[in-house]
């Protein structure tokens, strides 16, 4: 299996290369970053990309699945807009790539809530993108809404608190529903799904992510 990936260098994507790596189903893997990785690997073929250009890189978006694990805060983004091209451009970019180039999969990590309807930003773009890649029709589409994540190394703040806030209340029997996704399990369950789910349109939400697991 060829794999594509964006995002590799985020939380997500960081726990999900080393599975792809030694997945032996996988064959190659091509992850589109800014910089190289200071590593190597012989099914790893790093491309540094120029995001704001999809001409530039849309020929080498052919495999068997696109994982797309993109995104930033609004904080490191700068700007509602600039969010948006990171959370909502690029990667609806690369899945047109992916269909243009028949792609039959993509896995796509969304966000709670997420609906173009919603009266909150960041869960209308990414209602945004969901609805406009469905509309692509993938053989196999994949989507994930994790409540809440558990990031390794998060720098932060604000979820940091949400999560060890988050943690107590579930230590003793409260919020369960909303316990922390670690993102090693979010990764582990993207490739889980991507191997063995059917083709059609899949939506997973919250806890019934770790049944994938």
């Amino acid at each position: 299996m060829k794999v594509l990936l964006i995002g590799a260098t985020g939380a997500t994507g960081k726990d999900l290369l080393p599975l792809l790596l030694t997945d032996p189903t996988i064959t190659q893997i091509t992850a589109f970053v800014r910089r190289d990785f200071d590593f190597s690997h012989p099914k790893l073929h790093a491309h540094i990309t120029d995001f704001d250009n999809p001409d530039s890189y849309k020929h080498l978006v052919a495999g068997d699945v696109l994982f797309s694990a993109l995104g930033t805060t609004l904080k490191d983004a700068g700007s509602k807009q600039a969010q948006k091209k990171v959370d909502y451009t690029y990667q609806l970019d690369f899945a047109k790539a992916a269909k243009e180039n028949n792609v039959p999969s993509l896995v796509l990590v969304s966000a709670a809530n997420a609906s173009k309807s919603s009266p909150f930003f960041y869960a209308k773009i990414k209602g945004e993108l969901e609805d406009d890649i469905r509309q692509l029709n993938f053989s196999k589409l994949i989507i994930f809404q994790p409540l809440s994540l558990d990031r390794k190394d998060s720098n932060r703040l604000l979820e940091n608190l949400s999560t060890k806030a988050l943690y107590f209340f579930n230590s003793i029997g409260l919020l369960k529903s909303y316990k922390p996704l670690p993102t090693k399990m979010l990764a582990q369950a993207m490739l889980n799904t991507a191997k063995s789910l059917p083709n059609g349109s899949h939506l997973i939400v919250g806890q019934d992510i770790r049944k994938h697991v």
